[in-house]
């Protein structure tokens, strides 16, 4: 789990460093930020869902729609908002504060996405932890420019990195059987994922809450489908 501790490291550091500076920066260099940091979160996110190419495109769209489904019954997005929200009121008080959306709006962002996956299948079986060095090094920068508009609730992410990409870390000799580099559940997934991403952007252009944490059951269901799709 060596790449996941050094992930988590460079969530807090950046986080550190973006609070300490970010209310430094004029008012109008912050929105600037968020939105730039939207539109490479949209071309990154277009690129992976285009992954679709090496699957088959309705299985990805049946996996979105019917994660949407799922998360939207169990109350994902709500059930995260509450946890922010808890969060906020116990170290921020009732008074006006972004540690939710931070905290929220990093972990969607620091935990979708092909990297998690591989990265810590190849930490978990190997001990090769570069591609998840990789994504440290993409999450601490991310995180300067967060915490510098959204403040510390940035840094409570850490938590969410750990624990999922822990558990895929400790159980990565089943999942590299399953979602190995160059399968088509691995295409699945990682289409599915830049369709979350895209959602992710929409919400840091300021064009429309897509509530992306209703989604996140697409993450599983795609590479099940194609699983299921497999066997006939």
């Amino acid at each position: 789990m060596t790449g996941t501790f050094i992930n988590v490291g460079t969530v807090l550091l950046g986080t550190l460093i973006g609070v300490l500076i970010g209310h430094r920066l004029p008012d109008g260099i912050q929105p600037r930020v968020q939105f730039g940091l939207g539109m490479v979160r949209l071309v990154v996110g277009i690129d992976n869902a285009l992954d679709w190419e090496d699957t088959n495109p309705i299985i990805v769209m049946g996996a979105v729609l019917l994660g949407g489904i799922t998360g939207e019954v169990i109350g994902i997005e709500r059930r995260l908002a509450q946890l922010g929200d808890a969060l906020q009121k116990r170290f921020a008080g009732e008074g006006h504060s972004t540690i939710s959306e931070g905290f929220v709006t990093a972990s969607l962002l620091f935990c979708v996405g092909p990297l998690t996956v591989v990265g810590s299948i190849e930490d978990g079986l190997t001990g090769d932890y570069s591609s998840l060095g990789a994504k440290a090094l993409l999450d601490g920068f991310a995180s300067i420019a967060f915490a510098a508009t959204l403040g510390w609730g940035v840094g409570l992410a850490a938590v969410t990195v750990l624990i999922v990409q822990g558990a895929i870390s400790l159980g990565a000799a089943p999942l590299d059987d399953i979602l190995g580099e160059g399968s088509e559940a691995l295409a699945a997934l990682t289409s599915a994922g830049g369709i979350l991403i895209i959602g992710i952007s929409l919400k840091l252009l300021d064009l429309r809450d897509v509530k992306v944490g209703n989604y996140l059951p697409a993450l599983l269901f795609a590479p099940c489908i194609v699983g299921v799709v497999s066997l006939f």
